[in-house]
């Protein structure tokens, strides 16, 4: 699986360096304690070489690297079991078992994943790469290991925004009921991707500087709680987890530490550092990118300024997202008019739920969450708002191929999961324009749910703040007629089918269209298409079972259309991390692979 790499052993700026001799855990607890503090440091410098030019997340791993050392020197990992919550801060965690050689293969495309990953390493206890699992998966390994009479320890590692959710209450909840034998470590450092929100913010903070006088919470909870201690004195750290071992029972440790520890500019901006892109590793200054400016928008920044300019002439609009103020570009509405916009945390079914309860006040909710998280509230997008028909706005940032972050990240179930929902209009802008007109027209008044999806990244257009342009529901376009081939494409991915066209020596024979609705889907028009040409090709950045594609296919068999259709999109696995291109050229849907399937059909159709 993993890339075939050079012995990265430059990266060591430690004459006697500690790290080059530490492959596994074993290797580790080999050390005398007094030798850990220099092997943070090591550790520390070498994560920040290979981020600095490879990319990846960076912040929350530098943080816990004291934390890292000491779990695997006190528990006999992988024995004992290791659950990091969201798995943003596990990179020191993988390098100490086993994958410090392969370490700059991180999210490439056959390199190890981003994240731990149970397929990857008999180290990594539980797959992760959404918050808020940990305390669960962890609680059901110690009911499962008392139920089996084994005597080990597992360790769930939980961040203050990730705590925060919901299922981390539940899990909470159902420990302190329990004899299991589950330390949970709770990494307070005020910030997950962006700063912590909420009351639970608050009284932690509270906690911290002595002032809380109620109940401890976790007390309350059954659980045994120390703390808070600082997560990064090391002598400290392995202390307490010695004397927590010898408890019995849930047990709570609150430890104290800062996101970016050890490169002064990832402490001072946390959000920019939490994945920076390429940086100098030796000063911590971003490498510099080309003036934005001059680039095409990314479409989270389409849909913050948008949601802006919309908000300011229409008071009904209403701001909503679940801890994703600047990856969805939220943070522009929260700056401009900051009692319409909601950061409610780590709480997508909450997010979901209180837009539909505003949508029942006359409000105009527009509730942004990534598309791969949506999944986290399906229930409440059915109960909550599509059986009551309550004009909802989702916005779906990050929808198809996302890239690095890989398969906890894709969304490419969002049409299929959304597609069966009665009720509910989905929509993809195959580009920036599209996409302001389509927010536009749903702020003008609807009587019915929307999901708007779009991608992760920038659009092709310059010029994309045209004037607003109210779009007719269900309404596909025809973009070029042809004679015996039609391409019928939703979202962006009508790029790379315009691309492969230019690329067509017969260029002639085909006609696209850019359906925009997979539902309601533009029956009027696919009659037309039906009716004219001899092959009909469906593209999507969706899974082909279920989405749009299926659409199309259901039309065809209910009207007696017999043409050959294919149909174009993710296939019926879980996709892992590459690049975007990457992705597309394996899954063929990059523009070239798109032009070999014209080019087959029309040999198809000469031949029949």
């Amino acid at each position: 699986m993993w890339l075939k790499t050079n012995k990265i052993s430059y990266f060591y700026d430690v004459k006697n360096s500690l790290l080059k001799h530490i492959n596994l855990p074993i290797d580790l607890r080999q050390l005398k304690p007094e030798d850990l503090p220099q092997l943070a440091q090591e550790l520390r410098n070498f994560i920040i070489n290979i981020v600095a030019t490879k990319e990846g997340h960076l912040g929350a791993s530098l943080g816990v690297i004291e934390l890292t050392i000491a779990l695997h020197y006190v528990f006999n990992t992988p024995i004992d079991e290791l659950i990091w919550d969201v798995g943003h801060q596990a990179y020191g965690h993988k390098i100490l078992t086993g994958r410090k050689d392969v370490f700059d293969t991180n999210r490439r495309l056959n390199g190890i994943s981003g994240f731990p990953k149970r397929s990857e390493s008999a180290y990594d206890a539980f797959g992760v790469g959404h918050s808020s699992t940990s305390i669960s998966a962890a609680l059901g390994m110690a009911i499962a290991s008392q139920l089996k009479g084994e005597n080990k320890h597992h360790i769930a590692v939980i961040g203050d925004a990730s705590i925060a959710s919901g299922m981390a209450f539940e899990g909470l909840n159902h420990a302190g009921v329990t004899n299991a034998n589950l330390l949970v470590i709770l990494n307070d450092n005020a910030i997950g991707i962006d700063p912590s929100v909420g009351a639970l913010k608050q009284y932690l903070t509270n906690v911290k500087k002595g002032t809380e006088k109620q109940d401890n919470i976790f007390e309350a909870l059954n659980f045994d709680y120390s703390g808070p201690i600082d997560g990064h004195d090391l002598p400290l750290l392995l202390s307490e987890l010695e004397r927590l071992k010898t408890v019995k029972g849930p047990k709570f440790l609150h430890i104290i530490t800062t996101k970016g520890k050890g490169l002064k500019q990832a402490e001072l901006d946390q959000v920019k550092y939490h994945a920076p892109g390429k940086f100098d590793a030796k000063t911590g200054e971003l490498v510099a990118t080309p003036n934005s400016e001059k680039l095409p928008p990314k479409f989270q920044d389409v849909f913050g300024e948008t949601i802006v300019e919309l908000a300011l002439k229409n008071e009904k609009i209403i701001g909503i997202t679940p801890a994703m103020p600047t990856g969805s570009s939220l943070k522009y509405m929260m700056e401009t008019i900051p009692d319409r916009a909601f950061d409610v945390g780590i709480a997508e079914q909450h997010a979901v739920t209180l837009a539909a309860g505003m949508a029942t006040q006359g409000l105009i909710p527009f509730c942004n969450i990534y598309s791969t998280f949506l999944q986290r509230a399906y229930d409440q997008v059915i109960h909550d708002v599509a059986i009551q028909n309550l004009p909802v706005i989702f916005c779906l940032d990050r929808a198809g191929l996302v890239g690095e972050d890989g398969a906890t990240h894709h969304g490419v179930f969002d049409l299929a999961y959304l597609n069966c929902i009665p009720n509910l209009v989905i929509f993809a802008p195959s580009n920036a324009i599209a996409l302001r007109n389509i927010m536009y027209t749903a702020q003008l008044g609807i009587d019915f749910p929307i999901a708007i999806r779009y991608p992760r990244g920038r659009d092709h257009l310059l010029n994309w703040k045209m004037p607003f342009e109210t779009l007719e529901i269900g309404k596909g376009i025809c973009l070029k007629k042809g004679s015996s081939v039609a391409i019928l494409s939703i979202g962006t991915v009508l790029k790379n089918v315009v691309d492969a066209i230019e690329m067509l020596d017969d260029k002639t024979s085909v006609g696209y269209y850019d359906m925009q609705f997979v539902k309601p889907i533009d029956e009027t028009l696919l009659h037309e298409i039906f009716k004219s040409y001899q092959a009909i090709i469906t593209i999507e950045d969706g899974t082909i079972v279920g989405g749009f594609a299926s659409s199309v296919l259901a039309f065809a068999n209910a009207h007696h259309y017999k043409q050959s259709i294919v149909t174009m999109g993710i296939d019926d696995q879980f996709i892992e991390h590459a690049t975007v291109h990457q992705l597309q050229q394996l899954q063929q849907l990059d523009a070239l692979s798109i032009k070999k399937e014209i080019e087959n059909l029309f040999l198809f159709i000469k031949n029949s």
